[in-house]
Protein backbone atom coordinates (compact mmCIF):
# COMPACT_ATOMS: atom_id res chain seq x y z
CA UNK A 1 0.00 0.00 0.00
CA UNK A 2 1.61 3.13 -1.22
CA UNK A 3 1.30 6.38 0.44
CA UNK A 4 0.55 8.80 -2.91
CA UNK A 5 2.73 11.69 -2.63
CA UNK A 6 0.05 14.26 -3.76
CA UNK A 7 -2.30 13.27 -1.01
CA UNK A 8 0.49 13.37 1.08
CA UNK A 9 1.30 16.84 0.26
CA UNK A 10 -2.03 17.72 0.57
CA UNK A 11 -2.40 16.13 4.36
CA UNK A 12 0.56 18.26 5.24
CA UNK A 13 -1.20 21.63 3.67
CA UNK A 14 -4.42 20.66 5.82
CA UNK A 15 -2.68 20.61 8.80
CA UNK A 16 -1.32 23.97 8.54
CA UNK A 17 2.20 22.97 8.28
CA UNK A 18 3.28 22.51 4.59
CA UNK A 19 5.35 19.63 3.65
CA UNK A 20 7.86 20.42 6.37
CA UNK A 21 7.97 23.19 9.36
CA UNK A 22 11.13 24.22 10.38
CA UNK A 23 12.00 26.22 13.16
CA UNK A 24 15.27 27.34 13.81
CA UNK A 25 14.77 30.78 14.76
CA UNK A 26 17.24 30.21 18.19
CA UNK A 27 20.24 28.30 18.01
CA UNK A 28 19.71 24.57 18.45
CA UNK A 29 20.65 23.52 22.14
CA UNK A 30 23.29 21.18 22.66
CA UNK A 31 22.71 17.56 20.15
CA UNK A 32 19.00 17.13 18.33
CA UNK A 33 16.56 14.46 19.05
CA UNK A 34 14.08 12.79 16.91
CA UNK A 35 10.69 11.60 18.00
CA UNK A 36 7.41 10.53 16.52
CA UNK A 37 4.42 12.16 18.92
CA UNK A 38 0.79 13.54 18.54
CA UNK A 39 0.21 17.19 19.58
CA UNK A 40 -3.66 18.72 20.03
CA UNK A 41 -4.62 15.19 17.74
CA UNK A 42 -2.20 15.51 15.25
CA UNK A 43 0.28 13.27 14.19
CA UNK A 44 4.08 14.31 13.96
CA UNK A 45 7.35 13.77 13.68
CA UNK A 46 9.59 16.47 15.47
CA UNK A 47 13.14 17.30 15.85
CA UNK A 48 14.20 19.15 18.80
CA UNK A 49 16.75 19.88 20.54
CA UNK A 50 18.62 19.20 24.53
CA UNK A 51 15.75 22.05 26.36
CA UNK A 52 13.17 20.36 24.23
CA UNK A 53 12.67 23.45 21.86
CA UNK A 54 11.24 21.80 17.87
CA UNK A 55 13.43 22.43 15.56
CA UNK A 56 11.21 20.30 12.97
CA UNK A 57 8.22 19.20 12.61
CA UNK A 58 6.99 16.99 9.90
CA UNK A 59 3.05 15.74 9.42
CA UNK A 60 2.17 12.37 9.37
CA UNK A 61 -0.93 10.34 8.14
CA UNK A 62 -1.09 8.61 11.08
CA UNK A 63 0.47 7.59 14.62
CA UNK A 64 4.54 7.01 14.29
CA UNK A 65 6.88 4.81 16.05
CA UNK A 66 10.66 4.75 15.09
CA UNK A 67 13.07 6.20 13.02
CA UNK A 68 16.34 5.09 10.61
CA UNK A 69 18.76 8.51 10.81
CA UNK A 70 21.56 8.61 8.86
CA UNK A 71 25.29 8.56 10.48
CA UNK A 72 26.10 11.91 8.81
CA UNK A 73 22.90 13.18 10.69
CA UNK A 74 21.23 14.90 8.18
CA UNK A 75 18.30 12.46 7.09
CA UNK A 76 15.74 10.54 8.57
CA UNK A 77 12.92 8.00 8.16
CA UNK A 78 10.06 7.16 10.43
CA UNK A 79 8.40 4.64 10.17
CA UNK A 80 4.21 4.12 10.75
CA UNK A 81 3.34 1.76 14.18
CA UNK A 82 2.75 -1.80 13.56
CA UNK A 83 0.69 -2.19 11.49
CA UNK A 84 2.21 0.33 9.63
CA UNK A 85 1.29 0.88 6.30
CA UNK A 86 3.79 4.30 5.89
CA UNK A 87 7.05 5.68 6.17
CA UNK A 88 8.48 9.40 5.12
CA UNK A 89 12.18 10.19 4.65
CA UNK A 90 13.07 13.68 5.01
CA UNK A 91 15.62 15.57 5.35
CA UNK A 92 16.70 17.11 9.22
CA UNK A 93 16.97 20.92 8.31
CA UNK A 94 13.50 20.76 6.22
CA UNK A 95 15.09 21.67 3.04
CA UNK A 96 13.18 19.17 1.06
CA UNK A 97 9.39 17.98 1.24
CA UNK A 98 8.91 14.52 2.77
CA UNK A 99 8.90 11.59 0.68
CA UNK A 100 6.93 9.00 0.75
CA UNK A 101 8.59 5.06 0.34
CA UNK A 102 7.05 2.37 -1.70
CA UNK A 103 5.29 -0.76 0.08
CA UNK A 104 4.22 -3.63 -1.80
CA UNK A 105 0.72 -4.36 -1.03
CA UNK A 106 1.23 -7.10 0.75
CA UNK A 107 3.68 -6.00 3.17
CA UNK A 108 3.63 -3.85 6.26
CA UNK A 109 6.30 -1.84 8.33
CA UNK A 110 6.62 -2.83 12.14
CA UNK A 111 8.26 0.43 12.78
CA UNK A 112 12.20 0.24 12.31
CA UNK A 113 14.62 0.47 10.37
CA UNK A 114 18.77 1.46 9.97
CA UNK A 115 20.89 2.72 7.05
CA UNK A 116 23.70 0.46 5.82
CA UNK A 117 26.03 0.51 3.30
CA UNK A 118 27.67 3.70 3.73
CA UNK A 119 24.23 4.98 4.22
CA UNK A 120 23.37 4.23 0.55
CA UNK A 121 20.67 1.86 1.74
CA UNK A 122 18.11 1.07 4.16
CA UNK A 123 16.92 -1.62 5.97
CA UNK A 124 13.28 -1.46 7.45
CA UNK A 125 11.46 -4.36 9.31
CA UNK A 126 8.38 -5.41 7.28
CA UNK A 127 5.65 -8.57 7.74
CA UNK A 128 5.04 -11.01 4.58
CA UNK A 129 1.94 -10.99 6.13
CA UNK A 130 0.34 -13.77 3.49
CA UNK A 131 3.43 -15.65 3.18
CA UNK A 132 3.59 -15.98 7.45
CA UNK A 133 7.46 -14.48 7.46
CA UNK A 134 9.52 -11.61 8.43
CA UNK A 135 11.45 -9.80 6.07
CA UNK A 136 14.00 -6.40 5.53
CA UNK A 137 12.83 -4.55 2.80
CA UNK A 138 15.55 -2.93 1.07
CA UNK A 139 15.32 0.48 -0.23
CA UNK A 140 18.35 2.92 -2.67
CA UNK A 141 19.19 5.25 0.08
CA UNK A 142 21.42 6.83 -2.39
CA UNK A 143 20.94 10.41 -3.65
CA UNK A 144 20.05 9.58 -6.85
CA UNK A 145 17.87 6.43 -5.34
CA UNK A 146 15.18 8.20 -4.55
CA UNK A 147 14.47 5.21 -2.15
CA UNK A 148 13.28 2.78 -4.72
CA UNK A 149 12.31 -0.45 -2.84
CA UNK A 150 15.15 -3.03 -4.82
CA UNK A 151 14.60 -6.12 -2.83
CA UNK A 152 14.44 -7.75 0.71
CA UNK A 153 15.88 -9.75 2.70
CA UNK A 154 14.66 -13.02 5.12
CA UNK A 155 14.44 -12.27 8.50
CA UNK A 156 15.04 -15.72 9.84
CA UNK A 157 12.07 -15.72 11.91
CA UNK A 158 8.34 -14.10 12.54
CA UNK A 159 7.63 -10.20 13.59
CA UNK A 160 10.95 -8.83 13.15
CA UNK A 161 10.82 -5.73 15.31
CA UNK A 162 14.14 -3.59 15.50
CA UNK A 163 16.87 -4.05 13.24
CA UNK A 164 20.91 -2.41 13.96
CA UNK A 165 23.83 -2.78 11.96
CA UNK A 166 26.60 -4.19 14.01
CA UNK A 167 30.34 -1.86 14.64
CA UNK A 168 31.54 -4.00 11.86
CA UNK A 169 29.39 -2.01 9.24
CA UNK A 170 29.05 -5.26 7.23
CA UNK A 171 26.44 -7.43 9.83
CA UNK A 172 22.73 -6.40 10.46
CA UNK A 173 21.06 -8.11 13.42
CA UNK A 174 17.37 -8.63 13.71
CA UNK A 175 15.01 -8.69 17.02
CA UNK A 176 12.46 -11.54 15.55
CA UNK A 177 9.81 -11.01 18.10
CA UNK A 178 8.15 -14.97 16.86
CA UNK A 179 4.75 -13.21 17.16
CA UNK A 180 2.67 -14.20 14.03
CA UNK A 181 0.57 -11.35 12.71
CA UNK A 182 -1.93 -10.13 9.83
CA UNK A 183 -3.15 -6.46 9.25
CA UNK A 184 -6.81 -7.87 9.27
CA UNK A 185 -6.89 -8.82 12.40
CA UNK A 186 -4.80 -5.82 14.05
CA UNK A 187 -2.12 -6.79 16.60
CA UNK A 188 -3.71 -10.17 17.80
CA UNK A 189 -1.30 -12.70 18.24
CA UNK A 190 -2.42 -16.01 15.59
CA UNK A 191 0.71 -18.67 17.04
CA UNK A 192 1.47 -18.12 20.76
CA UNK A 193 2.05 -21.77 21.12
CA UNK A 194 4.41 -22.04 18.66
CA UNK A 195 6.41 -19.05 19.05
CA UNK A 196 10.15 -18.88 18.58
CA UNK A 197 11.25 -15.36 19.29
CA UNK A 198 15.05 -15.34 18.28
CA UNK A 199 18.25 -12.58 17.46
CA UNK A 200 19.25 -13.13 13.45
CA UNK A 201 23.09 -11.98 12.29
CA UNK A 202 22.68 -10.98 8.61
CA UNK A 203 25.19 -10.34 5.83
CA UNK A 204 24.56 -6.86 5.50
CA UNK A 205 25.66 -6.87 1.29
CA UNK A 206 24.02 -10.25 0.78
CA UNK A 207 21.07 -11.06 3.16
CA UNK A 208 22.83 -14.31 4.21
CA UNK A 209 21.53 -15.69 7.41
CA UNK A 210 24.99 -15.72 9.69
CA UNK A 211 23.81 -16.18 13.03
CA UNK A 212 20.71 -17.36 14.67
CA UNK A 213 20.08 -17.65 18.23
CA UNK A 214 17.09 -18.39 20.07
CA UNK A 215 16.02 -18.13 24.30
CA UNK A 216 15.34 -21.50 26.14
CA UNK A 217 12.75 -23.00 24.61
CA UNK A 218 10.48 -22.67 27.90
CA UNK A 219 10.58 -19.00 27.56
CA UNK A 220 9.32 -19.31 23.87
CA UNK A 221 6.67 -16.66 24.65
CA UNK A 222 9.14 -14.18 25.35
CA UNK A 223 8.99 -11.80 22.23
CA UNK A 224 12.40 -9.98 21.64
CA UNK A 225 11.63 -6.76 20.15
CA UNK A 226 13.90 -3.53 20.90
CA UNK A 227 17.53 -3.49 20.43
CA UNK A 228 20.84 -1.18 21.48
CA UNK A 229 24.69 -1.62 20.92
CA UNK A 230 27.15 -1.24 24.27
CA UNK A 231 30.39 0.11 23.56
CA UNK A 232 31.94 -3.85 23.42
CA UNK A 233 29.62 -4.15 20.01
CA UNK A 234 27.31 -6.85 22.68
CA UNK A 235 23.62 -6.44 21.79
CA UNK A 236 21.34 -5.96 24.54
CA UNK A 237 17.50 -6.68 24.03
CA UNK A 238 14.15 -5.87 25.86
CA UNK A 239 11.44 -8.21 25.35
CA UNK A 240 7.64 -8.10 26.05
CA UNK A 241 6.39 -11.62 27.52
CA UNK A 242 3.24 -13.12 25.34
CA UNK A 243 2.76 -15.64 28.69
CA UNK A 244 1.30 -15.94 31.85
CA UNK A 245 0.58 -12.01 33.52
CA UNK A 246 1.70 -14.48 36.93
CA UNK A 247 5.13 -15.35 35.07
CA UNK A 248 8.08 -13.15 36.00
CA UNK A 249 10.52 -13.94 33.81
CA UNK A 250 13.33 -11.75 32.86
CA UNK A 251 12.84 -9.33 30.50
CA UNK A 252 16.43 -7.51 29.63
CA UNK A 253 19.02 -9.40 27.75
CA UNK A 254 22.68 -9.33 25.97
CA UNK A 255 24.43 -11.13 23.68
CA UNK A 256 27.75 -11.60 21.89
CA UNK A 257 28.12 -12.96 18.82
CA UNK A 258 28.98 -17.18 18.95
CA UNK A 259 27.66 -17.30 22.12
CA UNK A 260 24.44 -17.78 24.08
CA UNK A 261 21.88 -15.18 25.11
CA UNK A 262 21.99 -13.64 28.66
CA UNK A 263 18.90 -12.91 30.11
CA UNK A 264 19.20 -10.32 33.75
CA UNK A 265 16.27 -9.86 35.91
CA UNK A 266 17.24 -6.91 38.22
CA UNK A 267 15.66 -6.15 41.75
CA UNK A 268 12.23 -8.54 42.19
CA UNK A 269 10.28 -5.44 42.87
CA UNK A 270 11.21 -3.70 39.85
CA UNK A 271 11.19 -6.92 37.92
CA UNK A 272 7.57 -7.04 38.95
CA UNK A 273 6.68 -3.41 37.96
CA UNK A 274 7.59 -4.37 34.80
CA UNK A 275 4.65 -6.04 34.07
CA UNK A 276 6.23 -8.13 31.97
CA UNK A 277 7.18 -5.03 28.72
CA UNK A 278 10.21 -3.65 27.95
CA UNK A 279 9.34 -0.41 25.52
CA UNK A 280 12.90 0.81 24.22
CA UNK A 281 16.34 -0.21 24.98
CA UNK A 282 19.33 2.68 24.87
CA UNK A 283 22.87 2.93 26.18
CA UNK A 284 24.28 6.03 27.18
CA UNK A 285 26.71 8.16 25.46
CA UNK A 286 30.15 6.27 27.22
CA UNK A 287 28.49 2.76 26.13
CA UNK A 288 28.70 1.69 29.44
CA UNK A 289 24.89 1.70 30.85
CA UNK A 290 22.00 0.45 29.09
CA UNK A 291 18.46 1.89 29.93
CA UNK A 292 15.49 0.19 29.57
CA UNK A 293 12.04 1.92 29.56
CA UNK A 294 8.45 -0.14 30.78
CA UNK A 295 5.74 2.39 30.11
CA UNK A 296 3.06 0.40 31.81
CA UNK A 297 5.13 -0.12 34.72
CA UNK A 298 6.28 3.42 34.88
CA UNK A 299 10.28 3.00 35.35
CA UNK A 300 13.52 3.26 33.28
CA UNK A 301 16.27 0.55 35.05
CA UNK A 302 19.78 1.48 34.38
CA UNK A 303 22.30 -1.59 34.24
CA UNK A 304 26.07 -1.94 33.65
CA UNK A 305 27.06 -3.28 30.21
CA UNK A 306 29.93 -4.46 31.42
CA UNK A 307 28.80 -7.41 34.19
CA UNK A 308 24.40 -7.02 33.77
CA UNK A 309 24.01 -5.60 37.70
CA UNK A 310 21.44 -3.44 37.23
CA UNK A 311 22.01 0.25 38.52
CA UNK A 312 19.31 1.45 39.49
CA UNK A 313 15.90 3.01 38.62
CA UNK A 314 13.79 6.24 37.19
CA UNK A 315 10.21 7.12 37.61
CA UNK A 316 8.28 8.41 35.08
CA UNK A 317 4.51 7.44 34.08
CA UNK A 318 4.14 5.88 30.81
CA UNK A 319 8.06 6.67 30.28
CA UNK A 320 8.84 5.14 27.21
CA UNK A 321 11.52 6.79 24.76
CA UNK A 322 14.96 7.22 25.95
CA UNK A 323 18.47 8.17 24.56
CA UNK A 324 21.80 9.47 25.50
CA UNK A 325 22.20 12.81 26.53
CA UNK A 326 25.11 14.89 26.36
CA UNK A 327 27.80 14.41 29.28
CA UNK A 328 26.32 11.49 30.25
CA UNK A 329 22.75 9.81 31.56
CA UNK A 330 19.82 9.70 29.27
CA UNK A 331 16.47 11.93 28.18
CA UNK A 332 13.79 10.18 28.78
CA UNK A 333 10.30 10.98 27.21
CA UNK A 334 6.46 10.17 28.11
CA UNK A 335 3.12 9.27 27.01
CA UNK A 336 2.26 12.35 29.11
CA UNK A 337 4.49 14.87 27.25
CA UNK A 338 6.89 15.10 30.05
CA UNK A 339 10.98 15.20 29.19
CA UNK A 340 13.59 14.65 31.61
CA UNK A 341 17.42 13.88 32.06
CA UNK A 342 17.93 11.31 33.96
CA UNK A 343 20.87 8.96 35.23
CA UNK A 344 21.24 5.95 37.91
CA UNK A 345 21.56 7.03 41.43
CA UNK A 346 20.81 10.38 40.72
CA UNK A 347 17.46 12.87 41.10
CA UNK A 348 15.81 13.41 37.69
CA UNK A 349 15.66 16.84 36.01
CA UNK A 350 12.92 18.22 34.38
CA UNK A 351 13.35 19.44 31.00
CA UNK A 352 9.34 19.54 29.89
CA UNK A 353 6.65 19.18 32.37
CA UNK A 354 3.28 16.80 31.37
CA UNK A 355 1.90 18.95 29.21
CA UNK A 356 -1.86 18.46 28.36
CA UNK A 357 -2.43 17.96 24.68
CA UNK A 358 1.00 16.50 24.10
CA UNK A 359 2.07 12.73 23.98
CA UNK A 360 5.58 11.60 22.73
CA UNK A 361 5.91 7.47 21.24
CA UNK A 362 7.93 4.92 22.01
CA UNK A 363 10.93 6.35 20.83
CA UNK A 364 13.40 8.79 21.24
CA UNK A 365 16.30 9.06 19.00
CA UNK A 366 19.48 10.54 19.41
CA UNK A 367 20.55 12.44 16.05
CA UNK A 368 24.93 11.65 14.79
CA UNK A 369 26.95 14.82 14.96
Amino acid sequence: MEIDRRRFLGLAAALGLGPAAALAALPAAGPLYLSARKRDGRDEAAVIDAAGRDRLVVPMPERGHSFAIDPAGRRGVVFGRQPGFFALAFRLDGKEAPRPLPLPDDRHYFGHGVFFDGARRLAATENDFEGGRGVLGIYDAAPEGGYRRIGEYDCGGIGPHEVVLMPDGKTLCVANGGILTHPDYGKLELNLDTMRPSLAYLDAATGELLERVELDPRWHRLSIRHLALAGDGSVWFGCQYAGPAEDRPALVGRHRRGGRPELYAGPAESLRRMRNYVGSVSVDASGAVVATSSPVGGQVMYWDAASGRCLGTTELADGCGVAPAPEGGFFVTSGLGAMLRARAGARPAQVLPPTPGLSWDNHFRRVPA
